[in-house]
């Protein structure tokens, strides 16, 4: 039986086709659309840099510089005077491009410790929801702000302004603790800005750097220890144990003269003449109010609150 064999291959295969040649302007053209393509995608990928990501120099617009942190207390305030801190806080932050951030007593646990213990998770919080700002100024509710022509860069902040507001050389805690603030430090070195008044450190008004820095010193301050340590001033003494011991916070820290930004009202306790609320001050502090039976906040808050609505709200 014969089976049918394949057919031979040609050992002579046809040429190739060549093909055809793209002419000269139909090149050019397929480059000039390549090169718009390229174009578009950079652009895209740098408009996605910017909106997601920003530069430690350069902040995304619209940011704040300063952030002005106040805690509340609404169990034990009134709606009508917490209305007037917001009124008096936001005001002062719409003059000068800054941002507020309230917050309750109630809003972090403290593991059983006083209250007023907030006011140092408030400040880490308000820098969770502004990473770009630079500054945050904690006050004290029981405080307003007189004078809100003041910026805090010219008032307090620039460098050269800080440098010759700075006590130098000065006990830590009044009359004469033996560690002292540093005399030899510049005024763009300073991450933390603070009052004291005859008898302590001030923690109802102080300002702070966005930074490394910062959060940790403000979780040294928070630390459980302390907390459950039972302070006679609680947060207050705490600060001056962090402060006078930890030499990491005491290169950083400023001392300024009290009535710069924590000027206190008549009844305020640890009083001294000179350190008493003046008028054109930047801020009056009617400090420990909402500790003594004998005084209320709101009343004493009172004709402040109207001496600066008809000076700058009218």
């Amino acid at each position: 039986m014969h089976f049918a064999l394949p057919p031979r291959k040609s050992s002579h295969p046809p040429p190739y086709a060549r093909p055809q040649r793209l002419s000269t302007a139909r090149r050019r053209q397929l480059q000039v659309v390549a090169a718009l393509a390229a174009s578009t995608v950079l652009l895209v990928i740098y408009l996605l840099t910017q909106l997601f990501s920003s530069s430690p120099g350069r902040p995304p617009p619209g940011t704040p510089e300063v952030v002005i942190v106040t805690v509340l207390d609404r169990t034990g305030m009134s709606d009508g005077y917490i209305e007037k801190i917001k009124e008096n806080r936001n005001d002062y932050a719409a003059r000068h491009g800054y941002a507020t951030f309230f917050t309750s007593t109630t809003s972090y646990d403290l593991s059983g410790a006083p209250s007023s213990w907030s006011l140092i998770p408030s400040v880490r919080h308000a820098m969770t929801l502004y990473p770009h700002s630079t500054y945050f100024f904690s006050l004290s509710a029981h405080s307003l702000i007189m004078n809100p022509s003041l910026s805090l860069n010219t008032h307090i902040l620039s460098p050269q302004r800080l440098e010759s507001l700075m006590l130098k050389d000065k006990p830590v805690v009044p009359p004469d603790s033996v560690i002292k603030t540093f005399s030899h430090l510049k005024g763009d070195k300073i991450d933390l800005i603070l009052t004291q008044d005859t008898e302590a450190l001030c923690q109802g008004s102080f300002i702070v750097r966005q930074g490394d820095w910062a959060r940790f010193f403000l979780d040294s301050w928070f630390d459980p220890l302390y907390r459950n340590y039972n302070f006679q001033k609680a947060e207050g003494h705490a600060l001056e144990h962090v402060v006078q011991w930890h030499p990491t916070v005491l290169t950083k820290l400023a001392l300024v003269p009290q009535r710069i930004m924590n000027a206190y009202n008549t009844l305020s306790p640890s009083q001294a003449g000179s350190d008493l609320y003046k008028d054109d001050d930047f801020v009056v502090r009617f400090a420990g109010c909402e500790v003594d039976s004998k005084r209320n906040c709101e009343q004493e808050m009172g004709g402040y609150y109207e001496k600066w609505r008809s000076t700058w709200r009218n």
